[in-house]
């Protein structure tokens, strides 16, 4: 993606989360967007630059916890 800037729907698609979770993101200060209107514009460099690592740790550390159980299940079949 080149855009400089990214709508909060494309953020949350890009994060892999809720577009609420992208507003409370940006509400807690996680997330830099300036107002636009109606919504926000979020750096495209806050959502991808630097910290995808941390990011990928993240969600899988989230799914671990969510479905660790099912996954264990489905390893057993």
């Amino acid at each position: 993606m080149d855009k400089k800037y990214l709508t909060t729907s494309e953020a949350a698609k890009l994060l892999g989360i809720s577009r609420v979770a992208v507003f409370k993101k940006i509400k807690k200060g996680e997330i830099q967007a300036i107002k636009a209107g109606r919504n926000y514009l979020i750096y495209n460099e806050d959502t991808t630059g630097g910290n995808t690592g941390k990011n990928i740790e993240k969600s899988v550390n989230r799914v671990v916890r969510e479905y660790g159980e099912a996954i264990k299940l489905l390893g057993d079949e």
